[in-house]
């Protein structure tokens, strides 16, 4: 069953900019001004979506120096997917199951 915390999660993941920084992020490590050079977003919108992404569970992130790093936390999206995994297999167990009308 999908919880708050998973509606919370798919809200952050929905956003396409989010998703494309989830995207870049799970090829490699990056800092704020490789996902600039990468997305063409504004350095202050991508901080609101990292932002986002961090809360939700989605990101960690390293400092090193003046820059922070942003990494991925596939566990969170194998939560998520194991999540909907399960539904798919409830609905395929229950796909005759019919609840007659009144």
């Amino acid at each position: 069953m999908l919880t708050s915390v998973d509606t919370d999660l798919i809200r952050a993941l929905a956003d396409p900019l989010r998703l494309r920084i989830v995207a870049l992020l799970a090829r490699e490590t990056l800092c704020t001004t490789h996902l600039v050079a990468e997305t063409g977003a504004k350095q202050t919108n991508l901080s609101n979506h990292l932002r986002v992404l961090r809360e939700a569970g989605v990101v960690e992130t390293e400092p090193c120096g003046r820059f922070t790093y942003y990494r991925l936390r596939p566990e969170v999206l194998d939560g998520l997917a194991g999540r909907f995994s399960g539904l798919a297999a409830t609905a395929r167990e229950h796909a005759e199951r019919r609840r007659a009308c009144p």
